[in-house]
């Protein structure tokens, strides 16, 4: 009988072996990780995303202590991997091990190091779980010298947008007005997107106060479902 893998080491060996250096490569690409691009000194195996997304349910029952060890992975489809394990823990977790994920999530933010692996996993773990608690974290990462901690911190709103609340999606977004990064940008100016699909009036309140002073990118992407003519008086500048 062939002893079923629970280990963040049997895990990776068992990723290691489908590797693809072809995809691996166009991975590497797509992800800008060349020398001083921001991805860079990420490494691939060129495993596709459904086959993980498949794993992490056949995983979910690993230990939380074994999925983060799993996160330390150099491998960035391990990492993912992992993160998509947390989420389907902490989605099906009691109290405690939701709490353990959340602390576990905030102490590795280095190890979630790109956009794919803030945006499967943010919103589903910090989100949901500052979704009745105190968000200063979420104000405090807003504000972090990390690009990925920035990005979570927008992102986790998520969670919050589908329960219709947007307070904390539009405060973040005006903290991050001034950030320099185009995937911030994108990801602020999403978020906006997002309330605007549920609340346009709320959002033209936000646009009418920052459109001039915000970056580009980040209002294209936040106007991008309005009409022709209403997004043509936005994206006009004086």
């Amino acid at each position: 009988m062939v002893r079923e893998v629970t280990t963040a080491k049997g895990i990776e060996r068992a990723l290691r072996a489908g590797r693809d250096p072809l995809v691996a490569a166009h991975h590497f690409r797509f992800f800008k990780c060349g020398p001083g691009e921001y991805g860079e000194g990420d490494a691939f195996l060129g495993v596709m995303v459904p086959p993980l997304r498949a794993l992490s349910k056949k995983y979910t029952s690993i230990d939380v202590s074994e999925a983060v060890a799993l996160l330390q992975s150099k491998w960035h489809e391990v990492r993912l991997l992992a993160l998509m394990i947390l989420v389907h823990k902490y989605e099906r977790g009691d109290e405690r091990e939701r709490e353990a994920i959340y602390r576990a999530y905030l102490a590795n933010t280095n190890r979630i190091n790109n956009w794919d692996l803030v945006d499967v996993s943010a919103h589903k773990i910090v989100g949901a779980h500052l979704r009745d608690r105190d968000r200063a974290p979420l104000h405090a990462l807003a504000k972090s010298e990390s690009l990925w901690e920035r990005r979570i911190a927008i992102i986790a709103t998520l969670d919050f947008i589908r329960q219709d609340d947007f307070r904390d999606t539009l405060r973040i977004a005006e903290i991050l007005l001034t950030d320099r990064h185009d995937l911030i940008h994108k990801a602020a100016g999403w978020m906006l997107r997002e309330v605007g699909k549920r609340d346009q009036p709320e959002l033209e309140r936000s646009l009418r106060k920052h459109s001039r002073v915000m970056p580009r990118t980040m209002l294209r992407y936040a106007i991008e479902r309005f009409p022709p003519e209403l997004r043509a008086k936005y994206m006009k500048k004086d």
